[in-house]
């Protein structure tokens, strides 16, 4: 069935062409060197230009690849950054097949590290699949021989290889125009992707491959507003725990405040609350998102204002030529970053350090359960590659006593990290949201280069945590 949202945007605007994918740390969004010619190149503050139907037409014929013919080798690709991956993926992924033996420890039960019990030497893999275009296996002998193993996946690996070509094709993505502000009699309905995107009034997505581009990029505020909005698809009857309702009630409060009778004249002077405070710690992909995606986190919310903190070794990875990192003053001693034009309603601040150097500096201090959460978005926690990034970091991410919102690839790395923060930290942690798929995850599938076995979803998964809160009751003697 077509979906029929209805149409909000009044003009069009050429988006940026994005190239996602997910790399040795995560998921790595790359701004690809793509836009057509003849449409001039948009800043954050400037308007819409409205394309004239004599240059859509010109922009049909410049493009690379046409809906029916996305479908090509990695190797053989007609774009210079496919090609240029296929060959990384070939220089350091490692053939499958069960008579290798293995290249490193497994991660997980499902790693196919575990397959190879086998004495020949680890082989990278230089045979392309003709069905998926992906390098999978090192000779076409171990694919065939390994074939049904690979069958798994096969058809979700050519759906990647077919999505990564139309995100470099050039055409023009519709599914990149957002929405404006949402007017309080509308109503947002967070049940699922297709009805936020109709209450949103999104434009029309009727093909499945523009709605799997355009919720890759929208998981990331859509994740967080379906957890702290006041309509969350998730209650105590779904997966919310009555500490969860306790810490998410109080942020509800903040986000939902009532009507104050405000208004332009000097009768209408109210005092407004402070802005909601979002830590992203250990921010990577979600830091690089154009603001535009991250604006309609802050429409869902049309009372309330956000302040979007991202924290991170990596939170300006793939951003250095559009921020050059600030030097370290007296003024401004952790180099901060510091985005305060995008709208009236949303501030973003990136600080490329460790959380826990900001903290015991007191940089944010104090924390306050009705105006802060804090964001992980694929954490790593329990992984071995990354865990000991955060040893220093979980226990004063506790201390907050705030809500922290977690998400991973699968529901093996969901519960591996609370594993790892257990065995961490003790008893001193509450489950405020228990761990199950996303209802805003990304519904486009992102491959590992490192491993083209490894297929992900972003956000497939959803969580919250919190430090253990001991409260003081009073009893007679």
């Amino acid at each position: 069935m077509p979906r029929t949202y209805r149409s909000a945007s009044h003009e069009a605007v050429d988006p940026p062409l994005l190239s996602i994918h997910i790399g040795a740390t995560g998921p790595v969004i790359v701004k690809e060197n793509l836009k057509k010619p003849q449409i001039a190149q948009l800043s954050r503050d400037s308007p819409a230009i409205q394309h004239r139907p004599e240059d859509l037409a010109t922009d049909r014929s410049r493009e690379l690849l046409q809906p029916g013919n996305l479908f090509h080798s990695f190797s053989d690709s007609p774009s210079p950054a496919i090609r240029k991956r296929a060959a990384f993926i070939k220089q350091n992924a490692y053939c499958p097949h069960p008579d290798h033996s293995a290249t490193r420890q497994p991660t997980s039960p499902d790693d196919i590290e575990v397959r190879k019990t086998g004495t020949m030497p680890p082989a990278h893999v230089r045979y392309e699949c003709p069905h998926c275009g992906i390098p999978v296996a090192c000779c076409e002998e171990h694919l065939a021989d390994d074939y049904e193993a690979h069958l798994a996946i096969c058809d979700t690996l050519r759906e990647i290889n077919e999505d990564d070509h139309d995100l470099v094709s050039g055409r023009f993505f519709p599914e990149f125009e957002y929405p404006g502000p949402q007017i309080d009699e509308a109503q947002v309905n967070l049940t699922n992707w297709d009805t936020m995107l109709y209450s949103r009034e999104f434009n029309a997505i009727n093909d499945e491959r523009s709605l799997r581009q355009a919720t890759r990029l929208l998981t990331y505020p859509a994740t967080v507003a379906s957890v702290l909005h006041e309509l969350s698809p998730y209650n105590v009857r779904n997966r919310l725990t009555p500490e969860g309702l306790k810490s998410f009630t109080a942020l509800q409060y903040t986000l939902h405040p009532p009507r104050s009778g405000a208004g332009d004249g000097i009768k209408g002077l109210r005092p407004t609350a402070p802005p909601v405070r979002l830590f992203c710690i250990g921010a990577r992909a979600e830091s690089s998102l154009p603001r535009e995606v991250w604006q309609q986190l802050a429409w869902l919310f049309p009372r309330s204002t956000f302040h979007l903190i991202f924290i991170g070794p990596e939170s300006m990875a793939n951003r250095d030529d559009e921020y050059p990192l600030p030097p370290r003053t007296p003024q401004n001693p952790f180099g901060a970053i510091v985005e305060d034009r995008i709208s009236h309603q949303l501030k973003v601040t990136t600080y490329v350090e460790y959380f826990h150097n900001l903290h015991n500096a007191q940089a944010f201090y104090p924390y306050d359960p009705y105006f802060d959460a804090f964001v992980l978005f694929h954490p790593g926690l329990g992984h071995p590659a990354s865990s000991h990034e955060w040893q220093d970091t979980i226990r004063p991410l506790l201390d907050t006593k705030v809500p922290i919102i977690a998400t991973g690839y699968t529901d093996y790395d969901m519960k591996r990290d609370i594993e790892w923060v257990r065995n961490t930290v003790g008893d001193e942690m509450d489950i405020l949201l228990q761990p199950g798929e996303n209802r805003f995850r990304s519904l486009r599938w992102d491959l590992n280069d490192l491993d083209p076995q490894d297929v992900s979803a972003g956000n497939w998964g959803v969580w919250a945590f919190r430090g253990k809160r001991y409260e003081t009751q009073m009893r007679d003697s």
